[in-house]
């Protein structure tokens, strides 16, 4: 909310978010979606680093981009989760990343976060 709101729309805010919803003052809904349309289109930087990847090592990067646990990638891709645990290694160590924290932000950044084939 903006501080200029007027006090009735502060008391219908605080009742939206204390019913657990989230509420943003319209000016700030359009700066947002401005700021956002501004954003170029994320795309594949650095194609090369991302070579020494499997098919399958790409497909579990993008669904830990996706926060997914390795018990629910597990399922979705038909494998153990000892052998979802060993592609996250592989990323990792191929990609030189600590965790997956950076395994998220680095897919991210390269527009990784579509669709797994």
């Amino acid at each position: 909310m903006l501080k200029a709101a007027p006090p009735e729309d502060l008391i219908r805010a605080i009742r939206v978010v204390a019913a657990g919803d989230a509420l943003l003052a319209p000016s700030v809904t359009r700066r947002l979606i401005e700021e956002f349309a501004k954003r170029p289109e994320p795309s594949l930087r650095n194609p090369e680093r991302f070579e020494s990847l499997t098919e399958r090592e790409h497909q579990v990067l993008r669904l830990v981009a996706r926060g997914l646990t390795n018990a629910e990638i597990a399922a979705q891709l038909h494998v153990g989760e000892t052998t979802v645990k060993t592609h996250v290694a592989h990323v990792l160590d191929k990609l030189d990343l600590r965790d997956r924290v950076q395994a998220v932000i680095l897919a991210y950044e390269a527009g990784l976060t579509g669709s797994v084939t």
